[in-house]
């Protein structure tokens, strides 16, 4: 694990300033959670070093690699190639550093629009990402995500996606696919069953 986090310390050293500034804010938020969520705060710290290692690239250098690595590139992709460095990221820590840890893999790829299948430290990751102070005028909720994501990470990511989407759809935006089917899934997972049948 050291010599994997020495790779992905030298990947991060490499980014523009302002890029390595927010992976360590979000990594401090991250090993700050983790422990209210019985995760171990270095496998925290390493999701979030690595969460963007590809954010850097360009928009058409994303699309290079992602067709270069094998990814899947859908509608929203094509129009937003941000979308795809978190996957592009976590391929390349697979291919090029020799990352073994799906739960680190399937965070980083993730990291962006969530996924049903994440489990604790990929929600972590997720939801660290969107607690950077600096993205408090994006993200204005900000104070009630942090407290509900010390209490109940699905709850929080729940809450982030919901008002997420309503933003997105009232600005006539896309809407990934997968952070859709996280909500439904949360969602379902969260509402009484005798709420969730038509009467």
């Amino acid at each position: 694990m050291q010599e994997l986090l020495g790779r992905i310390q030298r990947r991060v050293d490499a980014l523009p300033s302002g890029l390595r500034d927010h992976i360590y804010r979000v990594r401090d938020i991250a090993r700050q959670l983790a422990p209210k969520h019985d995760i171990d705060p270095d496998l925290a710290s390493l999701g979030m070093l690595a969460h963007d290692v590809a954010r850097a690239m360009a928009d058409e250098e994303l699309l290079h690699r992602a067709d270069e690595l094998g990814l899947p590139v859908g509608t929203v992709e094509q129009a937003i190639p941000l979308l795809l460095h978190g996957p592009v990221g976590a391929e390349m820590l697979v291919k090029e550093e020799g990352l073994t840890d799906t739960s680190i893999h399937q965070a980083v790829y993730w990291h962006s629009t969530a996924h049903p299948d994440l489990d604790p430290l990929g929600k972590l990751v997720f939801l660290a990402d969107k607690l950077d102070p600096q993205k408090v005028l994006r993200f204005p909720y900000q104070p009630l995500l942090m407290q509900m994501a010390t209490e109940d990470l699905d709850r929080a990511i729940l809450e982030f996606l919901s008002r997420e989407i309503v933003t997105m759809v009232s600005q006539g935006l896309m809407v990934h696919p997968r952070a859709l089917e996280t909500r439904n899934h949360l969602l379902a997972a969260t509402t009484p069953t005798d709420t969730k049948t038509e009467k």
